[in-house]
């Protein structure tokens, strides 16, 4: 019995060491030290990174979106499965009991009956000898983490779509507001050019030319009612209510300024703040533990089964008879044609396939960052541009619009200096609207949205 007992803790030790293969993870993979981009953000709040626009109606739609979006919904869902999915792999490392009953009636020729009741208890216990009930265990519990990280993926997406959607609210809103402006300025210099016909200092072509451009500019309107509607929509989805138009909201008030956040950090920062790429090392480690799942089909099993049975002669009497049997079936693999070998190498293979889309992903990763920090710069350096160009588009409209009432320029002359002016209001709009959502890029690519540090899989 001691003997038995040693070759089964041997073979235990044995085939826990040799089926868990090592998962690969950050440290196999080529992290540069730093982004290439020179920029860095102010600094500003730690964790809630979209506080720095300073925008109490863009926190209440994020706080809201957080609490009641079904994506985060349905992945809390999934996370609270694969909770239930690790208890049940764990539940295979206990022995299992089960009850039966039986009840037995005869009649003989003579019309004698006769009754037995019969009773018992069966047992089934597999040692994990081979390592296999543990790696499934391992794999179970990486898929709880994947699906934990992966509520924080939602989260992270969630509060950028919010925010990206949010900024286009303002966009169309400060464009409906230029727009506005825009006509007024147009209407003027169409009642200019319609004064001057009239007294017959300007030919009827002028006024056809200022009708046209002020016509063009209010069919604008549309299309930016139909982008703040998308927008409201979108906005309204996130948040978890049907589609509608979103509460009257303070967006005429411009597009909002970020005035600080959380560090870049560096590329290898993103291994632990990036929710996507902890998701896909959670399936590195599953990976790992279904190869060596794989593998223990090559170590013998132990399987110990047994059962209690009583019987009676009588219903509701004493058991007469009581019967205990227990035993032990060691299954030792020989020959199975090669699909031994061919589950594992296709276990491998589905791992290293898998430790590519994990260095994909970082890749990917370094590539939104690269992208959004220069896109930062970029549009910052536009603004600036642009601001200049309005003051500048403004005099030249104000000294033609001068010039035309004297009859020293032409109408040509101060329709094109008011459209450069236009445009180049409009202009700036979208550029800051642009420059507000690359902040949000940025942010969204450097995972600044906190992930838990431990994952509570088997609750």
């Amino acid at each position: 019995m001691r003997r038995t007992v040693a070759l089964v803790a041997a073979l235990m030790l044995a085939g826990c060491g040799a089926t868990m293969p090592e998962p690969r993870g950050p440290a196999d993979l080529d992290v540069p030290p730093d982004f290439a981009a020179d920029y860095r953000p102010p600094p500003g709040t730690a964790e809630t990174w979209w506080k720095g626009f300073r925008d109490p109606e863009l926190d209440t739609l994020v706080e809201q979106a957080l609490a009641d979006n079904l994506e985060i919904e349905a992945a809390l869902a999934r996370l609270r499965r694969a909770q239930a999915l690790v208890r049940a792999e764990r539940s295979d490392l206990l022995p299992s009991l089960d009850a039966t009953g039986s009840v037995d009636a005869t009649i003989d020729s003579s019309g004698d009956t006769g009754t037995r009741a019969n009773a018992g208890l069966l047992g089934f216990f597999q040692p994990d000898i081979s390592g296999r009930l543990s790696a499934e265990v391992r794999a179970a519990l990486a898929r709880a983490s994947a699906s934990d990280y992966f509520v924080a993926e939602q989260r992270r997406l969630v509060a950028a779509a919010v925010a990206n959607q949010y900024i286009e609210l303002r966009r169309t809103g400060a464009r409906l507001a230029l727009l506005e402006q825009s006509t007024e300025l147009q209407q003027q210099t169409l009642r200019i050019v319609t004064l001057r016909f009239e007294a017959g200092l300007s030919a009827n072509l002028d006024v056809r030319r200022a009708a046209a451009d002020l016509a063009r500019t209010r069919a604008q309107k549309g299309l930016l009612d139909l982008a703040r509607a998308r927008s409201s929509h979108s906005l309204a989805v996130l948040t978890g209510d049907p589609p509608s138009e979103i509460p009257p909201l303070a967006v005429e008030a411009g597009i909002p300024e970020y005035e600080g956040g959380p560090p870049r950090g560096t590329p290898a920062d993103l291994l632990r703040r990036r929710a996507d790429l902890l998701v896909a090392e959670a399936e590195l480690v599953e990976a790992a533990a279904l190869t060596g799942a794989e593998r223990a089909d090559l170590l013998p099993t132990l399987t110990i089964p047994g059962d209690i049975t009583a019987g009676s002669g009588t219903i509701g009497g004493l058991f007469d008879d009581v019967f205990a049997t227990i035993g032990a079936v060691i299954d030792l693999p020989l020959f199975d044609g090669g699909r031994r070998r061919a589950e594992i190498g296709a276990a491998e293979a589905e791992a290293d396939a898998r430790f590519a889309e994990y260095r994909r992903t970082f890749l990917v990763a370094l590539g939104e960052v690269e992208d959004s920090l220069v896109a930062i710069e970029s549009y910052r350096d536009r603004n600036e541009a642009l601001r200049r160009a309005i003051s500048e588009s403004q005099t030249a409209f104000e000294q033609s619009n001068a010039l035309y009432r004297e009859g020293l320029a032409s109408l040509f002359d101060v329709l094109d200096a008011q459209r450069q002016l236009i445009g180049s209001r409009e202009a700036l709009i979208d550029s800051e609207a642009a420059l507000a959502s690359s902040v949000v890029s940025f942010y969204a690519a450097v995972g600044a949205q906190v992930v838990p540090d431990e994952i509570a899989v088997a609750e």
